[in-house]
């Protein structure tokens, strides 16, 4: 604390935004006075802010302590950060969460990712991460009912076509842009590549490979920064799966590969350079449990539009080499850069759930010692989609397998799945314009 103290006074902070991510990746917490924050840097919310659905709903109340016990949230000093577009100097904390016995609550995503790399540690491996974040550019939508627009650029007009990789697309938007990175210096996020993706107006920002939890904080509070950037220049930034129907979805690709504690080399690859048993159960481990965790790779209703085939999405799990029409795509590499891509996440999902999810299917493969299938070289397309369909089934398969609870936490995995059934049937009892426009008068 006394280092966090030192921080606030050198850069004159006057209010401190105190900050859990909840279970849908959404900033709970407090915003503080500096002063206060000094003399009492610890928080305290109540249980139950970690489980709300998206809209703000609660699981039934037969899964929930209707005590409603507070946490003891203790701020993690390496999350200390500027928020940039603050008018007055302000500093930004993630919290971890507590109960008064002195635990880790089970239910907050930080505490699911830090278990699941508290698994790998005791194998004496250290997971790497590098998450690629898809997203769209729109104009400004206040009505929902409205399907959602290319903004405009700086030469005065609404983008339009396939730009995939072009410069000049990217330039409509420097300034913005410029804001971004801006933004994410100030607060040490460590995006490296900007590229236009496919669809209209959609960009991906890569980030540096690196520690999971440091890379869950930050593309926790990039979401954040990309929004607020973009609501400075009358812009929408959604990371929403699929926010347009004929335009493709947007993902959170994630690189990961595992370091040996004690030498520092990558324990995918043996010493004659090869690659290793275990980079082939870790991608077993993948193909076999992705299938069942989906509702964290697609946490809503909207995460499965994006998995349609010829759309530079998965519909499966098999695996190749440099192939993208796979679930699990190996880029070609040296030997001490061998990894694994994931790219079946949509963009929208929790980043510390997602992560402890995949690299939880790849902790299965390895202890269980399951071989992958055979990589493929063709067109992966060509095969039956090998995802549940919908959410429902989605959940029915996660709550049938018993082997992921017992690596993210049976509590945890039990109130995700009450969350999401809460919200599911939120979203079913809604009645959308296409069934007004076809349903109406014509049945």
């Amino acid at each position: 604390m006394n280092q966090i103290n030192d921080w606030l006074r050198e850069h004159r902070i006057t209010e401190v935004e105190c900050i859990v991510p909840d279970m849908t990746g959404v900033a709970r917490g407090k915003i503080v006075p500096k002063d206060k924050f000094v003399s009492d840097p610890e928080m305290r919310l109540p249980e139950a802010v970690l489980i709300q659905t998206v809209t703000g709903d609660y699981p039934d109340d037969s899964m929930l302590d209707l005590t409603d016990p507070d946490m003891v949230l203790t701020p993690d000093p390496n999350s200390l950060r500027f928020v940039p577009w603050a008018v007055d100097p302000t500093a930004q904390l993630i919290y971890d969460c507590y109960r008064a016995d002195g635990t880790l609550v089970d239910v907050a995503p930080r505490s699911v990712l830090k278990r699941v790399l508290g698994l790998f540690d005791e194998l004496g491996f250290e997971p790497v991460l590098a998450p690629e974040m898809e997203f769209y550019l729109m104009s400004p939508n206040p009505d929902p009912d409205i399907p959602l627009s290319a903004p405009i650029g700086r030469t005065g007009r609404a983008e339009f076509g396939r730009r995939s990789y072009s410069i000049d697309a990217v330039n409509e938007f420097d300034p913005l842009f410029e804001d971004i990175y801006d933004y994410c210096h100030a607060q040490n996020l460590e995006v490296d590549t900007l590229i236009h993706e496919i669809g209209t107006a959609q960009m991906e920002i890569n980030f540096l490979h690196g520690n999971p939890l440091d890379l869950a904080d930050q593309v926790f509070l990039f979401k954040r920064t990309v929004r607020e950037a973009a609501f400075r220049h009358n812009m929408y930034a959604t990371f929403m799966a699929k926010p347009m129907e004929n335009e493709p979805g947007s993902a959170m690709h994630m690189h990961q590969s595992l370091i040996d504690k004690n030498t520092g080399k990558n324990v995918f690859t043996n010493e004659d350079g090869s690659p290793s048993d275990i980079f082939f159960h870790f991608i077993g481990g993948m193909q076999h449990y992705i299938p069942e965790v989906m509702p964290f790779f697609a946490p809503y209703v909207n995460s499965f539009r994006r998995l349609s085939p010829y759309t530079a999405a998965p519909t499966n799990v098999e695996w190749g080499y440099d192939n993208r029409t796979v679930g699990l795509r190996v880029p070609h590499s040296s030997p001490a850069a061998r990894r694994v891509e994931n790219r079946v996440p949509g963009v929208d999902v929790n980043p510390y759930i997602a992560m402890a999810a995949t690299l939880a299917c790849g902790y299965l493969g390895i202890v269980n010692k399951i071989k992958p299938r055979e990589p493929m070289s063709t067109d992966a397309y060509e095969l039956p989609f090998q995802f549940p369909h919908g959410a429902e089934e989605s959940l029915k398969r996660l709550a049938a397998c018993p082997d992921i609870p017992e690596v993210m936490g049976p509590h945890f995995v039990k109130m995700y799945l009450g969350m999401k059934e809460k919200e599911f049937s939120e979203y079913f009892r809604v009645i959308s314009p296409w069934e007004r426009k076809f349903l109406l008068l014509h049945v």
